[in-house]
């Protein structure tokens, strides 16, 4: 049976895929830690400060002062028997006296109460008390993820509503609220997941099959995991036991500091077999903070499609080896729509965090405040260069690209500028027209630079030449060509035949190679 990543939650419904897990950004710095208020844990430090170098004798010493602190969360939702949006079964007319009166009588009035043929079902996860005077309760997105009451239960038995504060389907974090003045509520603090080694001792706590207060021990296996659940995946792996119902439970290091939150497994069967993943503290805090003070998040926003760096790409850039994050276009209005940043630029450098790789990027960029202004180093036509950028907002990017929540708009937004098959693509408008002295008759997608030693450049294609059709269909925009060439793919197919036209409209068919 083929392995799959499942969600770490557990539900009577049917199981939620892994995260609602975009262009790219999250704004704040990272604050090490959160203020200890209230009672706080206390958990007992057995290497007194000194590495373990053979693992702990025993955490039960650890584990008792952090139990309190986690919890169980309990969801439930009001589900619709018809599905699919489908009107439910009228009721039948049956004649007077029929046998079956009573039992249709009582199916159809159970069904009415439920609110067209719903019904309740319920769902487990964990979470954990991170601020005691305020009662603010963390966990995954996916485990109270349309849920119409979510409930808190302690390990004493008690239980208190929560309020949801807000959420964040990207990275897949939740925040509640409970009342505090209820009952006295025990609280733990976040550590420096940067700070973690592979082979590190972690402990896991939360509420696996619904069994609360269960204690697991492993170590890191792994860091900056992408299991391709969103757009800044940068997981913590484990092999300590996480299952269904652990999702939105802390991981902690051995001193009792919470380094992750539990998130998904990987597993042929739905159960454990010691492949975990929890979403790292370094990311959590940030976005944990912007929830809490405005109910949602505040992400930078640089406004580009980007696409890996592959070794023909850096050979061709004369880059030596593959690194960075490669500029594919450049998103129409957004905050480098005035050629700061250009398709074919090669961004290996962002607020002096250095970008090995393209998925890289999202999650630096995510870390920097919108409208803080950044340098950006690049390579362009084989020379460094150093720009400097003002960061929009992404959630003003969703709502410029129409995307809806969720997507990204680094894929989805339409171009204004791109780099395709060795050419530099734009919109054939008035400006374009008076520049190259194009013919008003000809409409298309105008070539404005062709890669020197580019098979585009060997095929005969110049600046001011227009594309007018792709494998006989036409396109008039460069996110139309893009799409075209990557549907072409798709395909298998190894070649791309162009309709071109000349500035006075002569036309010519030339055949691209897209490998």
């Amino acid at each position: 049976m083929a392995s799959t990543f499942l969600p770490s939650a557990s539900s009577s419904a049917t199981f939620r895929t892994l995260i609602g897990a975009a262009a790219l950004g999250l704004a704040g710095a990272l604050a090490p830690v959160f203020p200890v208020q209230a009672q706080q844990a206390a958990p007992a430090d057995p290497s007194a400060g000194q590495p373990l170098s053979h693992g702990p004798a025993s955490v039960a010493d650890l584990a008792e002062g952090l139990l309190d602190a986690v919890v169980n969360i309990s969801t439930s939702q009001t589900m619709g028997r018809s599905g699919g949006g489908q009107r439910p079964a009228p009721r039948p007319d049956l004649p007077e006296g029929s046998p079956f009166q009573e039992f249709f009588d009582e199916f159809f009035n159970e069904r009415d109460r439920g609110g067209e043929g719903g019904r309740r079902v319920q769902s487990l996860g964990s979470g954990f008390v991170i601020d005691a005077a305020e009662g603010i309760v963390v966990t995954n997105n996916h485990v109270i993820a349309d849920a119409d009451e979510i409930e808190v239960n302690f390990a004493d038995g008690g239980k208190l509503k929560a309020e949801l504060v807000g959420t964040d389907p990207k990275t897949d974090i939740a925040v509640l609220k409970v009342d505090p003045s209820l009952r006295e509520l025990t609280q733990v603090q976040f550590g420096d997941s940067a700070t973690m080694r592979i082979g590190d001792w972690v402990m896991a706590i939360g509420n696996p099959f619904g069994l609360g207060g269960s204690v697991s021990i492993g170590i890191v296996s792994a860091r900056g995991r992408d299991i391709n659940s969103g757009p800044y995946d940068d997981f913590i792996q484990t092999d300590a036991a996480i299952n269904r119902g652990n999702s939105g439970g802390p991981l902690f290091d051995m001193h009792g500091r919470v380094i992750g939150i539990n998130t998904a497994i990987i597993s042929p069967s739905g159960g454990s077999i010691g492949i975990g993943f929890s979403i790292p503290s370094q990311l959590a805090v940030s976005v944990i903070e912007q929830l809490r003070e405005f109910g949602e998040t505040r992400r930078g926003w640089l406004g580009v499609r980007i696409q890996p760096v592959t070794d023909d790409i850096a050979e061709s850039l004369g880059m030596g080896h593959a690194r960075g994050a490669l500029v594919a276009g450049v998103i129409k209005d957004g905050p480098v729509d005035d050629g700061t940043i250009q398709p074919g630029d090669v961004i290996i450098r962002f607020d002096g965090k250095e970008v090995r790789a393209m998925r890289d990027l999202p999650r630096i960029v995510a870390e920097s405040p919108v409208g803080k202004a950044v340098d950006v180093v690049l390579i362009r036509k084989g020379e460094e260069q150093i720009v400097k950028v003002t960061l929009g907002r992404l959630e003003d990017g969703e709502k410029l690209a129409g995307n809806g929540e969720g997507d990204d708009p680094a894929e989805e937004a339409p171009v204004a500028t791109a780099a395709v098959l060795g050419m530099t693509i734009a919109e054939l408008n008035d400006e374009a027209r008076a520049s190259f002295g194009i013919a008003p008759e000809v409409s298309g997608v105008v070539v404005t630079e062709v890669a020197e030693g580019s098979v585009a450049a060997e095929r005969g294609v110049t600046a001011g030449d227009v594309i007018t059709e792709i494998a006989q269909e036409s396109v008039s925009s460069p996110q139309e060509v893009m799409d075209r060439i990557a549907a072409l793919k798709a395909q298998g197919r190894r070649n791309a035949l162009l309709m071109l036209a000349s500035k006075g409209g002569e036309l010519r068919f030339v055949t691209i190679r897209m490998e």
